[in-house]
């Protein structure tokens, strides 16, 4: 199997479209990185954030939920960006697949050092624009808004 490859234009899209992020592992703990990360979408990027943890903690004042299944109907969530040991992320984007219609989740981004490639494939196969092994924080200063606008939303 080839391995997957980012695409910058959805990077580009994703991170200049103002949307909602399911942010997987967000948990009310200020000294892990997906808090940090989470704080830096909402604060700067003016992303609208849904936590999932199975704490269902409030985090930076969004309600959280155990899973993306718990999210209510009527949500709509574009991206799900995950925050899960690489061992376990495949079951949870096999649940960002299952619930892409329900959600209208148009993308995942898997988080810096977090990859599985047959998972990344199968969410492909599904329709999902796919960002792998990468940070927003180190793709935002890369990418400049306009020329790969729409990438997935187009």
């Amino acid at each position: 199997m080839a391995s997957h490859r980012n695409d910058p234009d959805v990077i580009r899209d994703l991170l200049h479209t103002p949307a909602t992020w399911a942010v997987v592992g967000l948990g009310d703990n200020p000294d892990r990185t997906a808090y940090r990360v989470a704080l830096w979408l909402q604060r700067e990027l003016g992303m609208r954030l849904v936590p999932v943890h199975p704490s269902a903690a409030t985090v930076h004042g969004s309600t959280g939920y155990a899973s993306l299944s718990d999210i209510p109907d009527g949500s709509v969530v574009k991206v799900v960006d995950f925050f899960v040991n690489s061992d376990h992320v495949g079951a949870v984007v096999d649940e960002a697949i299952a619930e892409r219609e329900r959600l209208g989740i148009e993308a995942l981004w898997l988080q810096l050092g977090v990859v599985d490639e047959d998972a990344a494939a199968r969410a492909e196969a599904a329709g999902l624009a796919v960002v792998m092994d990468t940070c927003p924080k180190i793709e935002f200063p890369r990418v400049q808004p306009g020329d790969g606008a729409d990438a997935v939303t187009g």
